[in-house]
């Protein structure tokens, strides 16, 4: 990218496939699951696997970059991670705050904007100052938008956005019969940010585990056996060959008769 320092060629030499740009995905969901499980089967605390999800994450941002991906977002933390232990939260939230800043030099190279999504209360103030210190340092980079979703749930981005109607009609700044899909969107978190295309799991798990609910509508969904620390842009990639291959109708259909 013009201005930006590429991310590094991956280790083994393998490079993005060649995948046609208008069926390249635009706005990558990914949900980083299975570092407990990783951790485990090596005998070691559940925290250790957070440790080294880290490394997947920027593996899948060079990846997102190399392919031409402009936005992905990442499952950091969800309203319902607070059921987790006291140690496990604890962690979550310094190593968020962490990661933030241990990255950020790299990512403001890559050209790599962070947005954050998700709820103010509850979450720590340490990691709210770090989330928007890495706003402010990486509003102008264009290279891809990782949007990290830290203390957020659809249903709770949803809900919110519905109090935040109500309020504005009640005020009389909006006509609740006017209210449309699109302006429910801009009382989303990220108003600007565009709808799924490709909704990636780690860990064999199937589920969407309340995350991008709205923006997840037609998204299509690739899950991989593969727990998030070993994961790599490689598995990116395969997964947006994956996707590549399905036939997107959006709701409509034509007849494809057998002769």
């Amino acid at each position: 990218m013009p201005g930006f320092a590429a991310p590094p060629p991956h280790p083994s030499g393998a490079t993005a496939p060649p995948v046609p740009p208008q069926f390249v995905p635009r706005h990558v969901a990914v949900v980083m699951d299975g570092n407990g499980r990783w951790a485990n089967q090596r005998g070691l605390p559940r925290n250790e696997g957070h440790k080294a999800g880290e490394a997947a994450l920027v593996e899948v941002v060079a990846g997102a970059i190399e392919m031409g991906i402009p936005y992905v977002s990442a499952y950091a933390f969800s309203t319902e991670n607070w059921k987790r232990s006291l140690d496990e939260v604890t962690f979550l939230m310094n190593y968020t705050a962490d990661v933030m800043e241990r990255r950020l030099e790299t990512f403001q190279e890559w050209g790599v904007r962070i947005r954050w999504a998700g709820r103010r209360p509850r979450l720590w103030r340490s990691v709210i100052n770090r989330l928007e210190e890495a706003e402010r340092t990486t509003a102008g980079n264009d290279a891809v938008t990782l949007t990290m979703c830290v203390n957020y749930g659809g249903r709770a981005e949803i809900a919110d956005a519905a109090a935040a109607m109500a309020a504005d009609a009640r005020a009389g700044r909006l006509d609740p019969r006017r209210i449309t899909e699109e302006t429910v969107q801009r009382y989303l978190d990220e108003p600007d940010l565009p709808d799924v295309d490709l909704f990636l799991r780690s860990s064999g798990e199937q589920r969407i585990s309340n995350f991008l609910l709205w923006q997840s509508a037609y998204a299509e969904l690739v899950f991989q056996d593969v727990l998030w620390p070993d994961v790599d842009r490689r598995t990116l990639w395969e997964a947006v060959e994956v996707y590549a291959r399905r036939d997107r109708r959006y709701g409509g259909a034509v007849d494809r008769v057998a002769r």
